[in-house]
């Protein structure tokens, strides 16, 4: 079954595109040039996150973008507007970072996977959302940067997802020069997981995507939550906590019909329980 839909949040402008098909919903960040992750970008990406939490009809979801350009990080006219405010505008500047902070702890903790579908330059808070995401594929002509050095404002927050995913010297580069690095360089400080040419992106991601959403729902929400949350944890802590986790998830239908069916060599049939 197909759905196509455009989300609009009151009356706001649809600055997110939505498309569920066969398990994989895609959300387009639909703001070009810049895709800036403005309060409203962010309040309806937000609700995006949150809805597919709760639709069992979604198993995975890509974030994508209309346009020559992923994401170009926070709209700076938006924040620089505020300085005329009492306060110089630091309720809002404190409202946007935690609010974007907000929507990259729920890709996190999203019980469902999401891919970043990557064309063209992802900067700032832009590559901290490709960072954020289980896995990334992009062209093989996408850049991604953190600028913020540049302009005086230190890419803090955008540092959190990069230093988890790129390894700690390769973030720090990012971090200190502010310069961009290309999808090859980017692959290889693990920002990203594919690159392709720009004619098959979205070809290789919907089979990225369609492989995963062939998964046990309750598998891959059990496998990305455990992933996490070992991830921080001493070496005797983590396998302590996945020993567990494995124990608790051979109790579950999904285990035991996908054991079942491997041996009796047929497809399995997932009830999500």
């Amino acid at each position: 079954m197909s759905q196509a839909t455009a989300t609009d949040i009151q009356d706001s402008p649809v600055l997110i595109m939505r498309h569920l098909a066969d398990g994989v919903l895609r959300l387009t960040l639909n703001n070009p040039p810049a895709n800036a992750l403005s309060i409203a970008m962010l309040e309806q990406l937000n609700a995006e996150l949150d809805a597919a939490r709760e639709d069992h009809d979604v198993r995975v979801v890509v974030i994508a973008a209309a346009g020559s350009l992923f994401c170009a990080g926070h709209d700076l006219k938006e924040l620089n507007g505020h300085r005329g405010d009492d306060d110089r505008g630091r309720a809002f500047f404190e409202k946007t970072m935690r609010l974007c902070s907000h929507v990259m702890m729920l890709i996190t903790g999203l019980p469902k996977p999401v891919i970043a579908e990557v064309d063209g330059l992802a900067t700032a808070a832009g590559c901290q959302l490709v960072a954020t995401c289980d896995l990334a594929i992009c062209t093989d002509t996408s850049t991604f940067c953190t600028p913020g050095v540049n302009i005086g404002l230190f890419c803090s927050t955008p540092m959190v997802a990069i230093s988890r995913a790129a390894h700690r010297k390769q973030a720090m580069e990012m971090l200190l020069t502010g310069e961009p690095v290309d999808a090859s360089t980017a692959k290889e400080f693990g920002l990203v997981n594919r690159i392709v040419p720009k004619e098959y992106l979205r070809t290789v991601t919907d089979k990225y995507a369609s492989v995963i959403a062939s998964k046990s729902p309750l598998t891959l929400k059990i496998g990305k939550e455990a992933f996490y949350q070992q991830i921080e944890r001493p070496l005797d802590e983590a396998y302590e906590y996945t020993a567990w986790v494995m124990a608790e998830n051979m109790m579950a239908r999904d285990a035991e019909e996908g054991i079942n069916a491997f041996l009796e060599k047929r497809d399995p049939k997932w009830s999500g329980r």
